[in-house]
């Protein structure tokens, strides 16, 4: 059996904490080194999981939007890319979070707010649903705009700092 690479355990690790598989992480991982698209065959061979797992996995990142499929002319073979930049990954990452998890959250939310007139679910919805829409206008900028606006939040101008009067 072959041993992952040590970049396709982080990945899987990665992956695992994000709500992915861990066949999934090793799969983009494989996917986002290579120049060459590789095919489900190359993934089994390189990263020694069972044809299924590959399989899977693959579902997987093409639903998250994480892998899409390209066609060699005169093959029927199908292989997979990614996309290179790491920001537009994580962009994908949290958009695709945001549905899976936030949006049917929301709807809980919403329901049991009609169900029970509790002012904190009604505060709670509010800040989800505001929440929500602070990250699918993130999610909808491209790569390099999704990049700036974290890069921005993640370091804001720091505020000018008082002189102390000197007595």
């Amino acid at each position: 059996m072959n041993t992952p690479p040590p970049l396709a355990d982080i990945f899987a690790d990665l992956a695992a904490e994000l709500g992915l598989s861990r066949p999934a992480g090793q799969c983009f991982s494989a996917i986002w080194r290579v120049t060459q698209a590789p095919c489900a065959d190359d993934l089994v061979a390189g990263l020694g999981l069972s044809r299924s797992n590959i399989s899977t996995a693959l579902k997987e990142l093409r639903a998250w939007g994480l892998v899409t499929v390209a066609r060699a002319p005169g093959d029927r073979k199908e292989y997979f890319t990614a996309p290179t930049d790491p920001w537009e990954v994580m962009r994908l990452i949290i958009a695709a979070r945001q549905r899976q998890v936030i949006a049917p959250l929301l709807d809980r939310l919403l329901a049991a707010e009609a169900r029970v007139e509790d002012a904190r679910i009604a505060a709670l919805h509010a800040v989800l649903t505001r929440t929500a829409q602070a990250a699918s206008a993130l999610t909808q900028a491209e790569a390099g705009a999704f990049a700036r606006r974290i890069e921005a939040m993640a370091d804001p101008a720091e505020p000018a700092k008082k002189k102390k009067k000197k007595h």
